[in-house]
Formats: C-alpha cells, sequence, structure tokens
C-alpha cells in the first residue's frame, strides 16, 4: 500500500517554525525602528507573537498584541495598511528566496489566559479548591 505524504495533520515543519521565527525577529526590528508615519502607530509599542508561514512560504499569518491590548482593532488595521512596506524592509533584512506576504491579526490568547485567570480567582472556584484542602486535610489527619 503507497504511503502518502501528507502533511495534513502533521502541524508546522521544522523550516516552518525556523521561518517563521525569523519572519519575527526581523519584523520586531523593523517595528522598533519606528520608520512608520502612521497616528494609528504614533507612540504604541506592538509586540508580535507569533508568525505563522503558509507551506509554500509565500503567506505569513502575522499575531500581535499592542501593549495593554487597547486600541487592537485600528492598529492592526494600520499594519495591514502598511504590510506592502514592511515586506519591503524584511526583504531586505532576511535572506529568503521569497519574502512572504504578510497579513497581521490580533492574538487572542492574552485575552483568553486573562479570562481564565479571573475564573481561577472567582470566589466559586476558590471556595472548591478550600473545600478539596480540607477533605485532603482530614484524610491526612486519619
Amino acid at each position: 500500500m503507497p504511503r502518502s505524504h501528507s502533511r495534513a495533520n502533521l502541524g508546522p515543519s521544522q523550516r516552518q517554525l525556523r521561518v517563521g521565527e525569523l519572519l519575527r525577529h526581523a519584523l520586531s526590528e523593523i517595528l522598533l525602528r519606528g520608520d512608520i508615519r502612521d497616528p494609528d502607530l504614533a507612540g504604541v509599542s506592538v509586540t508580535i507573537t507569533q508568525v505563522k508561514p503558509s507551506g509554500d512560504m509565500r503567506y505569513a499569518t502575522v499575531f500581535c498584541e499592542p501593549l495593554g491590548g487597547r486600541n487592537a482593532d485600528k492598529i492592526i488595521a494600520a499594519l495591514n495598511r502598511h504590510k506592502a512596506y514592511l515586506r519591503g524592509e524584511m526583504g531586505h533584512a532576511i535572506a529568503l528566496k521569497f519574502t512572504p506576504e504578510l497579513r497581521f491579526v490580533e492574538d487572542k490568547s492574552f485575552a483568553e489566559a486573562e479570562k481564565i485567570e479571573t475564573i481561577l480567582k472567582s470566589p466559586r472556584v476558590q471556595q472548591d479548591l478550600a473545600k478539596k484542602n480540607d477533605a485532603r486535610d482530614y484524610d491526612e489527619d486519619e
């Protein structure tokens, strides 16, 4: 029976991970320089959390979050307006056959982590944890 060489269920390849990190570092340095003249980006620190290149390396999704998470929609839109400039600057900074076309999206993982943290600190969860600790202490005394 012939083997299938599909990577559909395997996740990103080593090359994709390596290129993603290369792109993330290059893009972070370009944004740090502050060369983009846009009022929506003026004085804003943006964290590039992850860059996921496509399998053929022609496209890359850039996950980012503005410091503090405020005005994220406006800042993501501004980055997408300047993606051609950023792609050109990245082409000068990295040595790849093709510089991928960029697409900026908000990284929602920070909001999800905060939501989970809030739930874990809620009085109801704390009450349940206290009950488990009391039961454990009682079992140890016997």
